[in-house]
């Protein structure tokens, strides 16, 4: 086995960065719990590789959603945005997201230790048009996952 070179990236990573917003409209937030919202648009750059002829909202992106949501719990609670996703556990996929559908995340950070934030997530289905009470809607995507700060080079 021959011997692996690893280089060192430093990377300045601020909220404005980010390539895909994925949070659109903050609807609820308290110190622990947030409820927002992404509407899936035909304009979505993804779309048009995820997939072709049936574009759908891809798992990685509800994931990011869900993150991104995380963080902005993370900046309330801890003053400090720059949270990054450290693990994912028990993650399940519903229904699809297509375009003209939004997509509503709920985040709950259940703990706080040594700095990292557990967090339960779910993101459900809203059908534009559709009357649909909040408690029918369809989930498409849930589980839980921990934000851990993130660590810079020097």
């Amino acid at each position: 086995m021959g011997c692996r070179a690893f280089q060192v990236v430093r990377v300045s990573l601020s909220p404005s960065k980010i390539k895909f917003k994925l949070i659109d409209n903050v609807i609820e937030q308290t110190d622990t719990r947030i409820v927002a919202i992404k509407t899936v648009t035909s304009a979505e750059e993804y779309l048009g590789d995820h997939f072709p002829s049936f574009p759908v909202l891809p798992g990685v992106m509800m994931i990011e959603a869900l993150v991104q949501a995380g963080r902005r719990l993370a900046a309330v609670k801890t003053g400090d945005p720059r949270y990054v996703l450290g693990e994912v556990k028990a993650l399940r996929y519903g229904s699809f997201v297509r375009p003209g559908e939004a997509l509503q995340v709920e985040v709950t950070i259940l703990k706080e230790n040594d700095g990292q934030l557990k967090c339960k997530g779910e993101g459900k289905v809203i059908r534009i048009g559709e009357n649909t009470p909040a408690d029918s809607l369809e989930t498409a995507v849930s589980g839980r996952f921990t934000l851990r700060p993130l660590r810079l080079l020097t």
